[in-house]
């Protein structure tokens, strides 16, 4: 039996797990930094009325933040824990999927690291977001493509059927990537199981799976097709979108494996024995085309980075199999010194782990505004506490919370009950679905506007408090609405204001 264990903690599969549970104990060690992210503390709040869809986003991330908050509570380690371990499963997968291509233990091992430090892999083990799940069943249908075309047992059809169904549960954006699923069957030897049953089993498992989610659009007029609209047109208009391609350098994979992906690329697209799997290699491509057209983020891409890796690392392994003993260590060498800059490259400004207001926290914070957003929400709920406290006792039975984003509402119901705060009221994403209570509110604490915002609303709105934190960091909060306001007496029926205050985030 001892035998027997240390041979599987010794075995290729076992080495990937061992270098997975110390991507997870890094992300237990550092997630506990800074606070809760405004996406996270939407998500925490959605995760407190399970149902099968939500305005931003499909269903399984807000069922797994209602698993983490049941197992530890609004912990930030127990939270992004899930997060972490998606990240983690899916730096394993990338590692089989070499070992599957014919890559030898070392090469597995140099795909696993060349993942794990990816900017987007890093970050997405740092915060609970449905990206990082999301990344998670990319990866995993690579995987199965490939089991699939290795053993060429169509059986494969039906998980892959069953994780792309997950996957759209989880983020729509998976879409696109079946878009790129269907143009690698058509376009390579793969459609001769167009006429497997165990194909259209998959299909129809995928969207069993997912039609839950489709009733619940149909039951709400297909609102995320509005929200997704309207993000995509705020996108565009700021210039989020601008740098997709030269960021798909050093966002979805790491500016020092460049050369493993595009070896991944010639794999599949150019090499004689690559020529198998070359389903993999419009299942990126097409993605790629179709996010550069339609203007999509650079980061949308990052979960297709993978499998690009997994293979290109197995033709630098056979390269360097054709030199001299003294090239190939040089060869592998030049390896481990381009994971090691890339590892402090993305590790220094992806991880939580600068001091709050040193120079490195402001420089990762002109790169990214990730971690700006996770300081000072429980300074503003106890702002907003002193207001409500502050207000007549039976004022206060009448008085509502209107937040004008969700980063302010899921904080608010998060850390209020504390303070005996109210449930907040928000014309945002799924909080405007949820309506503003019967009977509504008279008197309103209101977050996240300017006075002039707030005067299109109600009558009367007087300054009440100033949003700050304790390090002085500015972020949205604290410079775009930084004042709080009491108002009364809407402007309009609350039937009226409601539809007037619906906007999405």
């Amino acid at each position: 039996m001892k035998m027997l264990r240390t041979n599987i903690i010794f075995s290729d599969l076992g080495i990937l797990i061992i270098l997975a549970l110390l991507r997870i104990s890094l992300h237990l060690l550092t997630n506990d930094q800074y606070g809760f992210h405004r996406d996270e503390l939407a998500t925490l709040d959605d995760a407190r009325y399970l149902a099968w869809g939500y305005v931003a986003y499909p269903p399984v991330t807000p069922f797994i933040a209602r698993v983490a908050l049941e197992l530890f509570g609004p912990s930030l380690v127990g939270v992004r824990f899930f997060s972490a371990l998606a990240q983690s499963v899916a730096m394993v997968l990338a590692g089989l999927m070499t070992r599957e291509l014919g890559g030898s233990r070392l090469a597995q091992i140099v795909t696993v690291l060349a993942v794990a430090i990816a900017p987007v892999s890093l970050i997405q083990g740092a915060l609970f977001q449905y990206v990082s799940f999301d990344y998670l069943w990319w990866v995993l249908i690579a995987y199965l493509v490939i089991r699939l075309l290795k053993s060429e047992n169509p059986r494969w059809w039906l998980g892959f059927g069953a994780v792309i169904g997950i996957g759209m549960m989880t983020r729509y954006t998976m879409a696109f990537f079946v878009v790129g699923i269907v143009g690698g069957v058509l376009l390579t030897q793969t459609r001769r199981y167009l006429k497997s049953a165990w194909l259209w089993g998959g299909v129809a498992l995928s969207l069993l799976v997912f039609l839950p989610n489709v009733i619940w659009q149909i039951q709400h007029n297909f609102i995320s097709l509005e929200f997704l609209s309207s993000i995509h047109t705020r996108d565009v208009e700021i210039g989020r979108t601008e740098g997709f391609l030269i960021e798909q350098l050093f966002v979805g994979a790491n500016l020092f494996t460049i050369p493993l992906w595009v070896a991944g690329l010639y794999y599949y697209f150019f090499s004689p024995v690559g020529a198998r799997y070359r389903m993999l290699g419009w299942m990126y491509l097409i993605p790629f085309l179709l996010f550069f057209v339609s203007q999509g983020r650079s980061y949308y891409l990052a979960p297709a980075y993978p499998m690009l890796i997994a293979a290109g690392v197995v033709t630098w392994e056979q390269w360097l199999a054709k030199l001299s003993n003294g090239w190939a260590r040089l060869g592998w060498g030049m390896t481990w010194l381009a994971l090691g800059l890339g590892a402090i490259f993305s590790g220094t400004l992806m991880l939580p782990i600068a001091p709050v207001n040193s120079d490195w926290w402001h420089f990762t914070s002109e790169v990214h505004d990730n971690f700006v957003e996770e300081i000072g929400w429980p300074e503003l709920v106890e702002t907003v506490a002193d207001i409500y406290t502050a207000l007549p006792t039976a004022e206060q039975t009448q008085t509502g919370i209107l937040t004008g984003n969700y980063g302010e509402a899921g904080a608010i119901n998060l850390y209020g009950p504390a303070y005996g705060l109210p449930e907040v009221i928000s014309g945002i994403d799924s909080y405007w679905l949820r309506g503003y209570g019967d009977p509504p509110p008279q008197t309103l604490i209101v977050v996240g506007y300017s006075r002039d915002g707030a005067a299109r609303f109600f009558e009367r709105c007087d300054w009440a408090g100033q949003i700050t934190n304790r390090y002085g960091v500015e972020n949205e909060e604290t410079k775009f609405h930084p004042n709080i306001f009491i108002c009364r007496r809407p402007r309009q029926s609350w039937p009226a204001l409601w539809e007037s205050l619906k906007h999405f985030g």
